[in-house]
């Protein structure tokens, strides 16, 4: 069984426009975030889903220098973009990534894979950020991609959420099966930002390349996190940033 990864980027960003572009040690962002995904053992393929804006033609430019495969539609219906993608390639399983995440751990992506793979049968949607345990930035899901078709037709009445894709499943826990996967206590750092979305998440997220990946480019998420401990002002870098995707989950449950 085909599992294929998405990753979200486009040049568009409100907060911080053309981060996923934006040169880390010599290499665009989504390069780097690229490199790590490929080092999972369970993903078959990726695939890049941008917009068709000509703006965004330096990602396809990329996409192709790289070898991974290439989606372009809607800047702004990212659910249809996304459905659209999983279409035209044939995807069965579906590992959903966003293109502010470029240190997720190749480690954790096989870890939460290999549970929704033993168990396919039990569960429509499998996460680790329906609550957050982990570092904002280390998270992803995994799901069949007829679940994200179902839900684009009986769910998705808000255009206003297209912007969005995995929330037209996670927040209807009545209709599919969810599961999300908690941190182990090393790895529960709920209040660590490692995600890119302004200014001052790229600083963050350049000091730990500049630091690890000359060393290892296949830095772990217990290497960031020693880096991290070792430096405490960084973590402060980006602390006080607005979490839009707060609003979409239920911390109290």
């Amino acid at each position: 069984m085909k599992v294929s990864a998405t990753i979200q980027a486009r040049t568009s960003s409100s907060r911080l426009p053309g981060k996923v572009l934006k040169k880390i040690l010599g290499k665009p962002m989504l390069e780097l975030q690229i490199e790590r995904i490929r080092q999972s053992n369970l993903i078959d393929e990726i695939i890049i889903a941008t917009t068709d804006s000509p703006k965004d033609d330096p990602i396809e430019s990329l996409a192709n220098d790289l070898g991974v495969l290439c989606y372009r539609g809607s800047e702004d219906d990212v659910l249809g973009r996304i459905v659209n993608t999983l279409k035209a390639y044939n995807v069965e399983i579906h590992a959903e990534f966003t293109g502010d995440h470029p240190l997720e751990d190749p480690l954790i992506i096989d870890s939460i894979i290999g549970f929704y793979l033993k168990n396919k049968d039990k569960y429509d949607y499998v996460a680790n950020y329906l609550k957050t345990t982990f570092p904002a930035g280390i998270g992803f899901a995994v799901y069949p991609a007829e679940t994200l078709y179902d839900a684009e037709k009986h769910v998705a009445k808000d255009d206003k959420l297209r912007e969005h894709v995995g929330i037209h499943i996670y927040l209807h826990p009545e209709r599919y099966r969810l599961h999300n996967i908690e941190a182990p206590p090393h790895f529960n750092y709920p209040d660590l930002y490692l995600e890119v979305d302004t200014k001052e998440d790229f600083e963050v997220t350049t000091a730990i390349y500049e630091n690890l990946y000359p060393k290892n480019s296949c830095f772990s998420l217990s290497q960031i996190l020693d880096f991290m401990s070792e430096n405490k002002n960084l973590a402060e870098k980006n602390r006080h940033v607005e979490r839009r995707w707060k609003k979409f989950r239920k911390e109290d449950e």
